[in-house]
This record gives structure tokens, sequence and C-alpha cells, in this order.
């Protein structure tokens, strides 16, 4: 249908616009940091002192995914204490492990299964996340420490706003912060490929123009 298909490509104009603005920020990012940023200085491994950075916000990162799964071994045993409650059947063999999420469409099944998904969510973006970053890190490390950055406090705000959304997944966007996430992620992979760029092309491609370290 008319609607469908405006729908379709409402969609794709959306992310369009979405990947032009990111790209813009990231191109002007870049320039400012070689216009206006400290001068490079070679650290540890021939690279820019403030390298580091990157790191250190994946790290902090990398600790509190630890933690935050805690909260799904409390969730899991606390939803199947309630739905034990409340009387519903075959509670071990929905809700235990080696289950991931819990069968069924109760109201402890939603809620605990948006418990597990703010955990399993992670992953589907945490390995792309830090390998650009490092990447990018290698020639921006500005930018790159700022795109880490942003992404970590989109992560970390989507992950709980899905656990604390009572089995409403729509809930996970509650705060504006959440969509920092899709950001950082699309920030580090623009700038890795343009630190990628800089590496076979051997000079840099934004602000002056010398070889690199």
């Amino acid at each position: 249908t008319q609607r469908t298909i405006a729908k379709h490509f409402g969609k794709i104009n959306t992310m369009s616009m979405f990947l032009v603005k990111v790209a813009a920020l990231s191109i002007a990012g870049t320039y400012a940091e070689r216009k206006y940023g400290p001068p490079d200085t070679s650290g540890f491994l021939g690279v820019s002192n403030l390298f580091g950075l990157t790191p250190a916000i994946l790290s902090g990162l990398s600790f509190w995914v630890v933690v935050h799964g805690m909260k799904v071994g409390k969730a899991r045993g606390k939803y199947m204490e309630l739905a034990k409650k409340d009387g519903e059947k075959d509670v071990e063999e929905r809700y235990d492990l080696p289950n991931l999420y819990a069968q069924g469409l109760s109201k402890h099944v939603r809620c605990f299964n948006c418990v597990q998904r703010s955990h399993q969510h992670i992953f589907e973006t945490f390995t792309g996340a830090v390998l650009t970053g490092i990447v990018a890190a290698v020639n921006y490390p500005i930018c790159a420490a700022a795109s880490t950055f942003a992404y970590a406090i989109g992560r970390i705000t989507l992950s709980n706003g899905y656990a604390m959304s009572e089995g409403d997944p729509k809930k996970r966007y509650s705060s504006p912060l959440a969509r920092c996430m899709w950001y950082g992620l699309l920030g580090n992979v623009i700038l890795s490929l343009m630190s990628c760029a800089e590496m076979v092309a051997g000079k840099k491609i934004t602000g002056v123009n010398t070889n690199i370290v």
C-alpha cells in the first residue's frame, strides 16, 4: 500500500539523515582536533599520549558489563519466585538455566526477558565498538575518546532502560541519552575508516598534511 511504501521511505530518509549527521560531526571533529588540538607527541608504542583515553573508557565499560550481567542472575531468581507465587506452571523448566530467555507470555516472563535482553543486546555492538574505537584512536585520539564515551553513556543508559522497563521494551529509549550509543558507534566506524585510510596512504587526510607517526 501507499502508506507502507511511504513509511518505508520515511525510515530510509531518517537513517540517511542520521548517517550524514554523524559523518559531518566526525569529519568536523577530526579537522578541529588536527587544527586546534594539542600537537602530536609519540608515547608508548609510537602513538599519541592521548591514545590511552579510548582503551581506558572501554576498560571501564567492560567492568560495567560484568556488573550488569550479575543483574540477570538476580532477576532470574526474583521472577521465578514471583511466577511460583502467581501459580504459573513448570516454572523451573521455563525460567531456569540453560534457558537464555524465559518461555511464555506472562508479565513475569516479559519482565525477566527485558532484563536478559538488556545484557544480551550489549554483545551485538560491543566488539565492533572496541575494534573501531582502538583503530580510530591511533590517528584521532581525542575524537575517538569522545565518540567512545558517547557510545558508553548510551550503552549504559539503554541497557538500564531495558532492565527497568517492567516488560515494556519500548521504554528502553525513555532517556534521550540512550540514543547516544548509536551516535558513538557509527562515529567510531567512520573515524576508524578514516584512520585506516591514513595508515594506507601514509599521510593525514584532515588538518595539516604531514606524515603520520
